[in-house]
């Protein structure tokens, strides 16, 4: 089933202008045999991502901010135009930010969209502290978890498509996805990127290798 998922991918994703579609995350053993040859190392399974894939969700920052070094060799498995979309959570070391975007901005060009999570309650103080302090060259899209944050006014939501910000942020986390769900999704993603706005879309990972396929079969419904 997933043998279909071979490196003529990057020429799909190339072809498609402001469409960034790939999985949160990469570094996933269960893939081989499916995504990833049987037999590869996990060393080089962002490098074969790479070649297929345009885009990553990068969800690690979440927990631990890596490494300068981290980021560096992040960069240089990837290949030109690649995009990084980084998890930033918003916690009480709200002192922390700058050494947080000082760090990912390592990734250099293929730095993408951070994804600010927000798990706590609305907080108009934080917000406008958030819109502040980060840097307004960066693409921002903000994740709130605490349903009382509904309603708020912000430049990017994630999986918002209404607006228009030059760049959108979707995150599809209720699979299976049969081949209808996929065509609705390309359906209402289309005349975005038709007009100009940007799309970087993420798919839940799972153990087997779905996340891939649903990737895959969406940038092929966009094309």
């Amino acid at each position: 089933m997933f043998s279909v998922i071979t490196s003529a991918m990057a020429d799909t994703s190339a072809s498609l202008a402001g469409a960034y579609v790939g999985t949160s995350g990469w570094s996933y053993p269960s893939w081989r045999g499916g995504f990833y040859p049987a037999a590869a190392d996990p060393k080089t399974f962002l490098s074969l991502y790479a070649e297929r894939f345009n885009t990553v969700e990068l969800n690690t920052t979440g927990y631990r901010l890596p490494a300068e070094d981290q980021f560096a060799r992040w960069a240089e498995q990837t290949t030109e135009g690649f995009r990084f979309a980084v998890k930033m959570p918003v916690t009480q070391r709200l002192d922390r930010i700058g050494t947080f975007v000082e760090r990912v901005g390592l990734l250099g060009e293929r730095l993408g969209p951070l994804r600010v999570v927000v798990q706590s309650a609305r907080d108009d103080g934080l917000l406008t502290f958030l819109l502040g302090s980060l840097p307004p060259e960066l693409e921002i899209a903000y994740d709130f978890r605490h349903e009382s944050w509904a309603g708020v006014d912000v430049p990017v939501r994630v999986n918002d498509l209404d607006g228009d910000a030059p760049f959108q942020y979707l995150r599809l986390r209720e699979p299976p996805y049969d081949d209808e769900a996929l065509r609705a999704w390309a359906t209402r993603i289309r005349p975005l990127i038709e007009s100009g706005t940007c799309i970087y879309c993420y798919f839940k990972h799972e153990d087997r290798p779905t996340a891939p396929l649903y990737a895959q079969r969406l940038l092929e419904l966009l094309s």
